[in-house]
This record gives C-alpha cells, sequence and structure tokens, in this order.
C-alpha cells in the first residue's frame, strides 16, 4: 500500500491540548456547543462550525461552512495552528487504562479506496457523506485522520518501536483520560517504503470521512484540465494501526417509536421469533443474543443458532434487523431512517436506559461487539455490515495534524 508524507498544519505545543478535539460525529450537539463555549480554541468550531450558530440552525446551511473557513483561518492567523516544517509521517500513540495502540499517521490516495485497495465494512448515510464532502472541499483540508487498519507486520512493529524511543512532538492526556503522544519523522521514507509489502488497509472508523474524501478528489479530479494525480487533493488523511491493538466496543441502538405497538406487544411479537426473559443484567452474555429495555424493565433476548455462511448475515446485528426491526418495528433501512440513533458503547447501558426513561426514545437495545476477524473477513468478501456496528475505542483526536489541499 501506499502512503505519503505531507506538510500539514499542526498544533503548536503549547495549544495542542486545547485545539485537539474529539472527532465530529462522537459529540451531540449540545455536547459540542459547550466545548466550545468553554474553548474557543477548539477545532470542534472548524468540524462542527454550527456550534457558533443559535441552537436550532440547519447545520447544512451555506453560512455554517463559511464559518468553518473563518475558524480555521483564525486558528492560524492567532498562531495556534502552524505549518509544518517539511513533509512528515508521525507516529500517533493513544493510552486508555491497561489498552494501547500505536499507529502511523500519513496520507492515503484516493484512488487505492476506489480501487478497494483500501477496505470498507459499513454503509454511510448519505446526508452525512454529502455534509463531510462539502466540508472538505469547501476548507480544501482533511481536517481529522480516518482511521485504519492492517494486518500486523513485523517490520513495521520494529520501527515504530525505535520512534517511539525518542522524545516526543506532543504528549498530553485529553480529559476523557486518554494519553495522546505523538512523534515526528521527517520525511518518513523508511515508514512509506514497508509499508509497499502490506496488502491492503481497511476502514476501521470514519467511513463518511473517506467516502467524502474520495469524492472530494473524483470532484476536483474532473474540474482539473491538467490533473496528475499527484495533487494534494488525491491524497487524504489516515491514522493506520495494526489489527492486533484494536478495541472494539458495542454499537448500541435506540429507537423513538414502537411503531404503533404497547411495550407489552412489542414484547409479545418479539417472542414469536426469539427467546426473551427478564435479566438483570443489560450485556449480552455471547454470539446472537442482545438486550432490549422498556417500560423500565431489561429483557434478555437469545436467538437460535444457524448454519448460515453469509459474514454479515451471521452478525448479531444483521439478526436483529431481519428478525426485530424490520418486520416489527418497521425500520427497514437504518442508513436513512430517522427513528433511530446509534449509541456508542463507551457511554454505558446506563445512557440506554435513561435515554428511554426521559422519553427520548421508546426501546433501547444493546449488543455484542463486533470482532476484528469478522470486520476483516467482511470487507475481505466486499460485504457490508449494518450501519454503525463497529465503535473503536479510544477515538483519534482531531486537530493533532491537518492535511491541506
Amino acid at each position: 500500500m501506499r502512503i505519503r508524507a505531507f506538510q500539514g498544519l499542526r498544533p503548536t505545543r503549547k495549544s495542542v491540548e486545547n485545539v485537539a478535539s474529539r472527532p465530529y460525529d462522537v459529540v451531540t450537539a449540545g455536547e459540542a456547543r459547550e466545548v466550545a463555549e468553554s474553548n474557543p480554541m477548539s477545532l470542534i468550531r472548524v468540524i462542527r462550525p454550527e456550534v457558533d450558530f443559535p441552537p436550532g440552525t440547519n447545520p447544512y446551511a451555506d453560512p455554517v461552512y463559511r464559518k468553518a473557513g473563518e475558524n480555521i483561518a483564525r486558528l492560524q492567523s492567532e498562531g495556534h495552528l502552524v505549518r509544518e516544517e517539511s513533509p512528515t509521517v508521525y507516529v500517533y500513540r493513544l493510552k486508555s487504562g491497561d489498552h494501547t495502540q500505536t499507529g502511523i499517521a500519513a496520507l492515503c490516495h484516493a484512488a487505492d479506496y476506489d480501487d478497494d485497495k483500501i477496505k470498507k465494512h459499513e454503509n454511510t448515510r448519505p446526508e452525512k457523506e454529502a455534509d463531510r464532502t462539502r466540508l472538505t472541499d469547501e476548507l480544501g483540508a482533511n481536517t481529522g485522520p480516518i482511521f485504519m487498519t492492517y494486518r500486523d507486520d513485523s517490520k513495521i512493529d520494529r520501527l515504530v518501536s525505535g520512534v517511539t524511543s525518542g522524545p516526543p512532538l506532543f504528549d498530553f492526556s485529553s480529559e476523557d483520560c486518554v494519553r495522546h503522544t505523538v512523534w515526528r519523522i521527517p520525511g518518513g521514507q523508511t515508514l512509506i517504503d514497508a509499508f509497499r509489502a502490506v496488502p491492503h488497509f481497511y476502514v476501521a472508523d470514519g467511513h463518511h470521512r473517506t467516502a467524502s474524501a474520495a469524492r472530494v478528489a473524483r470532484r476536483r479530479r474532473a474540474a482539473n484540465p491538467r490533473h496528475t494525480g499527484a495533487e494534494d487533493y488525491n491524497w487524504f488523511l489516515c491514522v493506520n494501526f495494526p489489527a492486533s491493538q484494536l478495541r472494539i466496543l458495542p454499537y448500541n441502538r435506540i429507537i423513538k417509536d414502537l411503531n404503533g405497538l404497547s411495550p407489552s406487544e412489542l414484547l409479545e411479537a418479539i417472542k414469536r421469533v426469539c427467546d426473551v426473559e427478564p435479566t438483570d443484567n443489560p450485556n449480552p452474555g455471547g454470539s446472537r443474543e442482545a438486550c432490549l429495555y422498556v417500560d423500565r424493565k431489561w429483557h434478555r433476548l437469545r436467538f437460535e443458532p444457524s448454519s448460515e455462511s453469509d459474514p454479515v448475515a451471521r452478525l448479531d446485528m444483521s439478526i436483529l434487523q431481519d428478525t426485530v426491526f424490520a418486520p416489527i418495528l418497521g425500520i427497514e433501512d437504518q442508513s436513512t431512517s430517522d427513528r433511530i440513533d446509534f449509541v456508542g458503547g463507551i457511554r454505558g447501558t446506563d445512557h440506554l436506559a435513561a435515554q428511554v426513561d426521559s422519553g427520548e426514545a421508546a426501546v433501547a437495545f444493546s449488543l455484542n461487539a463486533v470482532k476484528v476477524e469478522q470486520l476483516m473477513d467482511i470487507a475481505d468478501s466486499g460485504r457490508n455490515m449494518p450501519t454503525k456496528t463497529t465503535w473503536f475505542e479510544p477515538k483519534l483526536r482531531s486537530g493533532l495534524f491537518i492535511h491541506t489541499f
């Protein structure tokens, strides 16, 4: 696989803790607004620029995207974002509790995404892909890295180990108790050469941003009669981690209504397709299980074993979609329905119950986490998981490095 060093923007050592932000899609509108109000330097004002407008403003309105450009220009003019001295590859380590993962931050080529050398495993939601496409195109920049993975390579491991023995560029802990450490590798040619032996990359987290980066590349290529393939818009920002280091949490669901059913009618309908029993444990115990919260009670769902060979059909989320979501709750397509929301496992099952108890949702589902091997098998088969099936933790920070066109 090909990667490339880049001469992008990055925070100063003094500004990095304030500039670096959580990714745009893991914070609610209210949480993003709170961050922006308490920290004007946060990149959240670039990746979620609606925070600078009154609540209820259409986040896809023209002035919102213009504000993103103004905000990133302000961070540069005030000296919080500076241009890197030369093309650089970075090593980026995240440590959360006893979990550590170390990846390579560099550029990947959009053509490798289009040619399926960069493998995908999830569908995208059209409105989110369109939003990230417009933001990327109008900024002329990738503001947040895409989280990718590859099958472990011992040579790359040795090279990374040599880099991390030296002094870092950044080393700080974020408010969620994750330690972020970054090392610079000017040029990065040795790592660039080593990655040529890697057969594929896999998108782990950031399918919307990957798809939008490829769309921007195609759009600009079509508009450029002198296109060569070397232009910056052909490349997008990613951090690649060895697969053995990844940690996947569940990606749970809340649904806003019961499709005209009462809680008791919902449970009776589900009992016709699987075993249902009350439980005090809101976490599924194994494969082909899920937990449901409705009417202030948790219930465990157990589905029959299957001889299905399709790796997508074997996923717990697929089973739930085919047996409960579509036929009983009337949700035919999770990627387009406005009756369903997706809740990362980091928020815990208490959050699911609170959403239902408050009336924000009518029912919640707690799921099992997908395994990395399942992700790669499905991506290799050319298939996609249902939307929002994997939640990777810890999350990469946006703004530690920015690729500009």
